[in-house]
């Protein structure tokens, strides 16, 4: 911990069951207030934390060492696995969030989140592709940290994975209700990807959730929970962008 980190212990936390830590997830705090949300992490009966906090003036606070399981991911899933708090780091960052007037994070905030990646990152293997939004592990209960987060300026500062989404233009897309083999191999390349979706032929309200999810991290201009072209056009982006697997 650095000194321009200041120490405010949560007692909520235990040991990680499962690893590696290998997952940086990023949050907004949702919350009226940062100092409501700080004291919420830190309260032992709210059941939940996090590794580090970053307020919106751009001070960090650390409320759990990195060794140990914050519980900050809740209810989640990534390529299967399902304990995602035991496998990372999670970081909350200021901001009221969509139910109390989500806005722009400020510069000062966001370039302390760079830094503090950046240092997460240096101790920890944790791969471009596996810096996640709250919103891709849980997209059935999250929306966080929002389309509003820069992901682009954070990839431009080796933190994360990024590609340009494909513009949107016309033509019809999958949505909720539709079914059929279109929809399963959709369903596949999500899945590829990293998103819990299952290996049926409906579109279904989980799988509009994940295409929203999709939509808040990667094509941000609209969320519609459509699969429409310019959606797809992107998650093929993504996919060819990730290492390919041993």
């Amino acid at each position: 911990m650095t000194p321009s980190i200041e120490w405010m212990p949560s007692p909520n936390f235990g040991e990680r069951l499962v690893g590696p830590t290998d997952i940086l997830l990023l949050h907004y705090t949702g919350m009226d207030s940062e100092e409501r949300a700080l004291n919420w992490l830190r309260n032992p009966e709210s059941g939940v934390s996090s590794h580090y906090f970053v307020f919106e003036d751009g001070r960090v606070a650390q409320l759990v060492e990195e060794g140990k399981r914050a519980w900050h991911a809740g209810r989640s899933s990534w390529q299967g696995e399902t304990d995602i708090n035991s496998r990372s780091i999670g970081i909350e960052i200021a901001n009221p969030g969509h139910e109390y007037g989500y806005r722009e994070f400020p510069d000062r905030e966001i370039e302390a989140v760079i830094t503090l990646c950046r240092a997460i990152l240096a101790r920890n293997p944790i791969p471009p592709e596996r810096v996640l939004a709250h919103s891709d592990v849980a997209p059935t209960r999250k929306e966080d940290p929002g389309e509003l987060f820069p992901w682009a300026r954070l990839a431009a500062s080796g933190i994360g994975l990024h590609v340009p989404p494909a513009p949107i233009v016309g033509g019809v897309g999958l949505k909720a209700g539709d079914s059929g083999m279109e929809v399963a191999d959709l369903k596949d390349r999500f899945r590829k990807v990293g998103y819990g979706l299952g290996r049926e032929s409906e579109f279904d309200a989980l799988t509009e959730a994940v295409v929203r999810a999709f939509q808040r991290h990667w094509r941000p201009e609209r969320i519609d929970g459509v699969a429409d072209p310019s959606t797809m056009a992107t998650l093929d982006r993504l996919l060819a962008a990730l290492p390919a697997k041993p």
